[in-house]
Order: structure tokens, then C-alpha cells, then sequence
């Protein structure tokens, strides 16, 4: 699957389906530092990502 990451703006690919959080982990994130978005709906870290589905990255960003 692809996956589009931001901060920079790029895009990797990651095969097979998996937990949200072993791609993030895999891809050297910190799971609680990331919000997922799969196919345009932000999703848990336990969502169990699959071949076909579009998914994003994003960090947290906080502000006051």
C-alpha cells in the first residue's frame, strides 16, 4: 500500500496488512506523535491497514 506521509510531504510503500501502529513503528514513528487517516477517516492505532486502502500520516500538532 501506499502510504503518504507529511512533514516532508512524501510517499512510501509498505506491503502486506497490518496494525496501524507496526507501520508507524516500522517507519520509525511514534505511534502517540501520528494520527492516522485511512481512507478519509481518522482510524485507531489497532485498525488493521490493507492493500488497498489510501492512507496518510499526520503529526500531532498542538497549539495554544
Amino acid at each position: 500500500m501506499i502510504v503518504r506521509l507529511r512533514q516532508p510531504s512524501r510517499e512510501v510503500e509498505v506491503r502486506g496488512d497490518r496494525p496501524a501502529r507496526a507501520i508507524l513503528l516500522e517507519l520509525g514513528f511514534a505511534p502517540e506523535a501520528y494520527i492516522v487517516i485511512c481512507n478519509g477517516t481518522l482510524v485507531p492505532s489497532d485498525t488493521i491497514l490493507r492493500e488497498p486502502d489510501s492512507v496518510e500520516l499526520r503529526p500531532v500538532i498542538s497549539g495554544g
